[in-house]
């Protein structure tokens, strides 16, 4: 359904990356809004260590129908060679704000 909104979850090394990220998201129109957290610490294995590091987290709010074409965004912008990138599908929220997310991540300009 085109109007299924998800949101997109990826970490960044750092807020520069981050932002570089998030503002093609939105100037493509790719997404309607990312949320740029705070430096979070992460564990995880990564070849057979326990590694940890400092990272950015985003949160990107977009149509369940742009997905591929966020993914080769946050590819094409993400220093890491296996970033993180999971969607996670919205099952309820507020209607104006899922119809304002839908119409800015349509593509396309709003209509003023």
């Amino acid at each position: 359904m085109p109007d299924e909104v998800v949101l997109v979850l990826t970490q960044l090394p750092d807020r520069a990356v981050a932002e570089t990220l998030a503002r093609a998201l939105i100037e493509s129109r790719l997404a309607a809004c990312v949320s740029i957290a705070a430096p979070v610490q992460s564990l995880y294995h990564w070849r057979g260590q326990i590694e940890t590091a400092e990272e950015v987290p985003l949160v990107i709010k977009t149509r369940a129908a742009r997905y591929a074409e966020v993914e080769a965004a946050i590819r094409s912008h993400h220093p890491y060679e296996l970033p993180e990138i999971l969607a996670v599908p919205v099952s309820h929220g507020s209607a104006p704000y899922v119809r304002w997310l839908v119409d800015e991540s349509s593509g396309a300009p709003p209509f003023v």
